[in-house]
């Protein structure tokens, strides 16, 4: 089901729980709902680790009724594709969803992964199945059906692609590890001539649209995506441009099948009219104002 609101006009919830609050997204997200006032509980693995035996209990604690929950926590990629990594996530899931039968509570977001999805020749939507292809898509894919056999009340699956700020410490193949390359070595590494065709999204529009779907109180589905791809080589070639001298760009013999991912974004339209998305080109800018200082 595409995303729908529960709550038009929109008002700010009463206190939003964000399991996840010292990651990449977590952690911008805590900073825009305290700057805008919103009570907000940040838990982080430090402050309670979900894969423990006791999480479960320990977060059921710490809920209200009129809590909107975002869960953020997971361990990404970067920490490992292997199975252990994978059912560490689904005990994550396993104890959020028992809190939730314990304790319900107003509002659940989960934030979930365009992983889910195979790579497809045509356009993505929040129609097209799910049908990952590998353990981190398969781990997101169950978690989501964990929440939505748990939770009974609106629930809100969120989708994102590839995100990209200053913050980010995945350094995945994209954005933030192409200015990572060209501040360090002055030049731009791809893989092939960079065909491949991602859509991206700034961390600010990112939490701005998750704040949106809390104020809403919306659930179903929704791919949060821009419905622009360009290619890595286009990517590489707009960060090299903003270091003086310009960073090279440099191809190397292809080593993986050539892939792309293109969204159909007519749904976050439908659900967001008025919001709009910073230019690509706009974006990687701020995050290089705010990365290299203007150098």
């Amino acid at each position: 089901m595409t995303l729908e609101h529960r709550q038009n006009p929109p008002a700010e919830p009463a206190r939003v729980v964000v399991l996840g609050s010292r990651g990449f997204i977590g952690a911008a997200l805590v900073r825009d709902l305290q700057a805008a006032g919103i009570p907000t509980l940040a838990v982080a693995s430090a402050d309670l680790d979900l894969s423990a035996p006791d999480a479960a209990a320990a977060l059921t604690a710490l809920l209200r009724p009129e809590d909107t929950v975002v869960f953020l926590s997971a361990l990404t990629p970067d920490k490992g594709r292997d199975i252990a990594t994978s059912m560490r996530n689904l005990r994550m899931g396993e104890a959020v969803a028992a809190a939730l039968q314990a304790q319900p509570v107003a509002h659940l977001v989960y934030i979930s992964s365009d992983a889910v999805y195979p790579f497809e020749s045509g356009l993505v939507s929040e129609a097209t199945p799910a049908a990952p292809i590998d353990l981190y898509g398969a781990m997101h894919r169950t978690r989501e059906l964990m929440m939505q056999q748990a939770f009974k009340g609106p629930l809100a699956v969120l989708r994102p692609t590839l995100v990209y700020g200053a913050a980010d410490t995945h350094n995945s193949y994209g954005a933030n590890r192409f200015r990572r390359m060209a501040q360090k070595d002055g030049k731009i590494v791809l893989g092939g001539k960079g065909e491949e065709t991602r859509d991206h999204v700034l961390i600010d529009d990112l939490v701005a649209m998750i704040r949106e779907v809390l104020r809403h109180r919306s659930h179903g589905t929704l791919n949060l995506v821009t419905g622009q791809s360009v290619t890595f080589d286009e990517l590489a070639r707009l960060v090299a441009g903003l270091f003086s001298p310009a960073a090279e760009v440099v191809h190397t013999p292809r080593q993986s099948p050539v892939t792309h991912r293109h969204f159909d974004s007519a749904a976050r339209r439908r659900a967001f009219p008025e919001f709009r998305f910073t230019p690509l080109a706009d974006g990687l800018r701020k995050v290089h104002r705010e990365a290299i200082g203007g150098t």
